[in-house]
């Protein structure tokens, strides 16, 4: 009898935690539908996902536990992508509010991004800009505070004692409106610049981006959104965005 009572403590907190948290994943409220915001992962399938510069989905990506995730290929070291990368392809966006779950694996490294224009032969951040994804305990990519979690990458820095560790969920919230975008991380606004001005013009000069034709020629004005395949275990979920 005694060996039974763990099981269901175990079930029972689990429970609890459904009713205290209340929505499911990957689903919208009766508030949130009626506010415009649309699903971008069914928790299913990859349904309206793709390749960037591809036609299907990357082998390197798998639904597990509600969410999508990409994984270091078995062909691959960890930090060595696949060509993985993925965009949402139904639709393009331009003025919006994006939010995303995201969780790392020790060490993970990735990127969501937004406003993309597939150039064939280019990479997803080619002429886009990142918002970084990382452990930014263990990943390689940690030295600079530009490059930690939230942050516009390369360019302006997040707030780092807002990141959860590897292994929990993060919420990052990216909203665009005429240019002007912020970005959100757990609840807390970490990042605000504005596309397309002088001084986006400045911080692209001042960082690896500008030599690349897709940020000197100026960044689009809409685009598909994407994540991206940098060889680590990354997962996502509750993807969902609403037009402004």
């Amino acid at each position: 009898m005694k060996k039974r009572i763990f099981p269901l403590i175990v079930i029972l907190l689990t429970i609890i935690s459904v009713q205290v948290s209340g929505q499911k994943v990957n689903t919208l409220t009766a508030k949130e539908k009626k506010a415009g915001w649309i699903l971008l992962f069914n928790g299913k399938d990859f349904t309206g996902w793709r390749q960037c510069n591809g036609t299907e989905m990357p082998k390197n990506w798998v639904i597990e536990d509600n969410a999508m995730k990409v994984f270091t290929a078995p062909d691959k070291k960890p930090g060595q992508g696949s060509n993985g990368d993925i965009i949402y392809a139904p639709r393009k966006f331009r003025n919006f509010e994006l939010s995303v779950d995201w969780k790392t694996s020790k060490m993970g490294n990735s990127g969501i991004f937004y406003n993309i224009r597939e150039v064939p032969g280019k990479p997803i951040y080619y002429a886009a800009p990142e918002v970084q994804i990382l452990d930014n305990v263990d990943a390689t990519d940690n030295k600079l505070a530009n490059h930690l979690a939230g942050s516009l990458y390369d360019m302006l820095p997040a707030d780092p004692k807002t990141v959860k560790p590897a292994g929990e969920w993060n919420t990052i919230v990216i909203t665009v409106r005429d240019g002007k975008v912020t970005h959100t991380q757990n609840g807390v606004k970490v990042v605000e610049y504005t596309l397309w001005t002088p001084e986006w013009d400045a911080m692209v000069a001042n960082s690896k981006f500008k030599t690349f034709p897709g940020f000197t020629e100026g960044i689009s004005k809409e685009g598909y959104i994407g994540l991206q395949d940098h060889g680590y275990d990354i997962w996502f979920r509750n993807i969902k965005i609403r037009e402004l």
